[in-house]
C-alpha cells in the first residue's frame, strides 16, 4: 500500500524532518494520460513535441518534494499562441510532477503525502516579449482558455497559477511566484515595476550620502538590558524565553526603511523579509518606526546612546534564539549593502491585494540533470497524428457555435469561453428551459461580482452548480435567488436545496398571491402610473422583487404588471 506515511515540516523552513522507511517509495514512470493530454496541448499551441521524452530532477529544497528534487520532462518547444493581433512565441512546455500534496496545515506545521503521485502540472514559458501588463494579462488568459478546451485540466481558483518574470531598465529580473487570480495579474505587474522605480531612487539616495560597504559594521549589540521592563510583548516574551536581543547599525540609513515601495510595502518590510527566511524570526523592528508598539521614546534614547550612534543612522533590533539573531542581522546588513548599488534578483511570492514578498534567492541554472530511474517514452509520428485527428474544437470554431446555437451575442459568448465554468454553460443550457443568456451571464457576470465581494464560488464543483440550475428549472424557485442559495451553498457543505430555499424563506408564492399583490401595488400607486404612465413599469416592477425577494418569477410579474398598468390607463 502506498502513500499512506506524512511528513511533517516545522516552521515551514527549508529543514526538513524525515522518519525513517519515509522515502522507500520506488520511482514509477510518467503518467501516460498526462502526457496525452500535454502532447494534445503542444500541438493546440502550434509547438513542435520532442521525438523522446527524458524525466530530470530539478533541484528543490521544499517540504513538498521530500527527496530534494521535482521531476520535469519537456514535451515540446517553440510553440505560437496569437493575443489580438500579436503572436506570442513560447519557449517550451514541460510536464511535471506534483511531487507531494500539501494534507493540511496546523499554525507552523505543514503536512505532506509522500506517495509522489499528485496532479500533473503542465508548464507552458513564453519567449520575453511581453511588454505591458495588460498585455500579460491576456496571454494568461489566451493560454488559459486553450488549457481548458482540452476537458482535462482543474478549474477554480489556483489551478492555473502563472509565475512572472518581470525586469525594467536598471532594475533586475524578479520572478514573482504562484499568481492564482489571473485578474490580479497586472496589477502584480505594475506594483513590482513600481517596487523597483523606488528602489532605484533609494539607490541614488544612498549614493547621495556616500555610503561605502566598509561603512557597515557587523558586530551586533546585545540591548537586552534596555528592555528589562519594556511594554513591548514581542521583545519581552522573547527575553522571557531566555533568548536575546541584538541590536545592528545602517549608517545613514535614517528614514530610509519608512520609505513607501509600493502600496503597503516599505522598504523596512523588505529588509523584514529577508530576516525571517534567512534567520528564521517573526520580523524585525527599527528606529524608522519607533517608538511604536510598545516601545517607548526614553528606550530609543537610551538605545542611541548605548550604541553612540549619529542621528542619521538606523537602528535594527531582532529578539529570538541567538542563531535566529545572528543569521538574521545578517541577512538585513547584506540586503542593505546590496542597496548601495543594485536591486538584488530574487523569487517573490504574490499576495491577494497584488503586491509581492521575498520568497528566496533566484535558483542557477544548474539545478537541473537526468533522472536515471525512469526509462525515457518514445513519441512517433503515429501517436501525433492519431492526437491531431481529434483536437478538442478550436476557440474561434466554439465562440461561433455558442453564439449560434444558444443566440449569445459575441460578447457573452466570449466571457463563457473564458470562464471557468464553460462546460457547464453548455451543460445547462442543454437540458434546462432556463434562458441560455441568463445562465451565462450568472455564470460569468454575477460569479465575478460575488468572487470580488469575498465569495468562495471555487469550492463549489460543476455538479453542485448544475444541480442548483435544474433545481431553478423545476420551480421550486425563482432564478432571482441564485445569489442568496450561492452563498448558503459555500458556507453549508453538503446542504439540500430544499433545506436553503426553507431557512432563507425563498419559497414561490401562487399565482393567487402573486396576482393580489400585484393589485395591491397597482392601487397604491395609480398616482404614478397616470404621471408616468407605461414607463412606471420599472419602479413598480422595483417595489414588487424588493418584497417577494426572489419568490416569484420576473417575467410573470412584469406581464402581471403590464397588464395592470394598461387597465387602470384604460379605465
Amino acid at each position: 500500500m502506498r502513500g499512506i506515511e506524512t511528513l511533517r515540516v516545522l516552521s515551514k523552513q527549508t529543514e526538513t524532518f524525515k522518519a525513517s522507511g519515509l522515502n522507500e517509495e520506488p520511482p514509477h514512470e510518467l503518467n501516460r494520460e498526462a502526457l496525452e493530454t500535454s502532447l494534445t496541448i503542444a500541438l493546440m499551441l502550434n509547438a513542435t513535441p520532442i521525438n523522446e521524452t527524458h524525466v530530470m530532477r530539478k533541484v528543490v529544497i521544499d517540504g513538498s518534494t521530500t527527496f530534494g528534487f521535482q521531476r520535469t520532462t519537456i514535451i515540446a518547444l517553440n510553440g505560437m499562441i496569437k493575443v489580438g493581433d500579436k503572436n506570442i512565441p513560447l519557449q517550451t512546455m514541460c510536464l511535471e510532477e506534483d511531487a507531494c500534496r500539501k494534507i493540511k496545515e496546523e499554525r507552523l506545521t505543514s503536512y505532506y503525502r509522500l506517495d509522489r503521485l499528485g496532479i500533473p502540472l503542465i508548464e507552458v514559458v513564453t519567449e520575453p516579449v511581453i511588454t505591458s501588463p495588460e498585455e500579460a494579462g491576456k496571454v494568461a488568459l489566451a493560454i488559459g482558455r486553450i488549457l481548458k478546451a482540452t476537458g482535462k485540466v482543474k478549474r477554480g481558483l489556483g489551478t492555473i497559477r502563472q509565475d512572472v518574470n518581470i525586469s525594467i531598465r536598471d532594475g533586475a529580473l524578479i520572478e514573482v511566484k504562484g499568481v492564482q487570480d489571473l485578474e490580479i495579474l497586472p496589477q502584480i505587474i505594475k506594483s513590482e515595476v513600481q517596487r523597483q522605480l523606488t528602489l532605484l531612487k533609494i539607490v541614488k539616495e544612498l549614493a547621495s550620502r556616500g555610503i561605502k560597504e566598509e561603512d557597515f559594521i557587523y558586530d551586533f549589540k546585545n540591548v537586552e538590558k534596555i528592555f528589562k521592563k519594556t511594554r513591548c510583548q514581542v521583545i519581552r516574551n522573547a527575553i522571557e524565553k531566555g533568548h536575546t536581543v541584538l541590536a545592528a547599525v545602517l549608517p545613514q540609513f535614517s528614514g530610509l526603511l519608512g520609505i513607501e515601495l509600493t502600496s503597503g510595502l516599505r522598504f523596512g518590510t523588505e529588509l523584514s523579509d529577508y530576516a525571517k527566511f534567512w534567520g528564521r524570526v517573526g520580523g524585525i523592528f527599527h528606529t524608522d518606526e519607533f517608538p511604536a508598539y510598545g516601545i517607548t521614546e526614553d528606550e530609543v534614547m537610551e538605545l542611541k546612546s548605548f550604541l553612540e550612534i549619529y542621528d542619521n543612522d538606523e537602528i535594527v533590533l531582532v529578539a529570538d534564539k541567538p542563531e535566529n539573531v545572528y543569521d538574521a542581522l545578517n541577512a538585513v546588513l547584506n540586503r542593505a549593502k546590496q542597496a548601495l548599488t543594485h536591486i538584488p534578483s530574487e523569487t517573490r511570492g504574490a499576495f491577494p491585494d497584488g503586491t509581492t514578498h521575498y520568497l528566496r534567492p533566484r535558483p542557477g541554472a544548474a539545478r537541473m540533470y537526468p533522472e536515471t530511474d525512469v526509462p525515457p517514452v518514445p513519441i512517433t509520428m503515429d501517436h501525433l497524428k492519431r492526437l491531431k485527428e481529434t483536437l478538442p474544437e478550436p476557440l474561434e470554431v466554439r465562440l461561433s457555435r455558442l453564439m449560434k446555437k444558444y443566440g449569445l451575442n459575441k460578447k457573452l459568448a466570449a466571457q463563457v469561453l473564458i470562464s471557468d465554468y464553460s462546460e457547464v454553460f453548455e451543460t445547462v443550457a442543454s437540458t434546462t428551459r432556463i434562458s441560455p443568456s441568463f445562465i451565462a451571464a450568472t455564470l460569468t457576470e454575477t460569479f465575478r461580482s460575488m468572487k470580488r465581494d469575498g465569495i468562495a464560488l471555487h469550492i463549489l464543483s460543476e455538479d453542485v452548480i448544475q444541480d442548483l440550475f435544474s433545481f431553478i428549472d423545476s420551480g421550486n424557485v425563482a432564478k432571482e435567488a441564485i445569489p442568496e442559495l450561492l452563498v448558503w451553498m459555500v458556507k453549508h457543505e453538503n446542504m439540500v436545496l430544499n433545506d436553503a430555499v426553507k431557512a432563507l424563506g425563498l419559497r414561490m408564492v401562487t399565482e393567487k398571491k402573486l396576482r393580489e399583490i400585484v393589485d395591491r401595488v397597482i392601487r397604491d400607486n395609480e398616482d404614478l402610473i397616470l404621471e408616468r404612465r407605461v414607463t412606471a413599469l420599472g419602479p413598480l416592477m422595483g417595489i414588487i422583487m424588493k418584497e417577494l425577494r426572489g419568490k416569484a418569477d420576473a417575467e410573470k410579474i412584469s406581464q402581471l404588471l403590464k397588464s395592470g398598468i394598461e387597465g387602470t390607463l384604460n379605465h
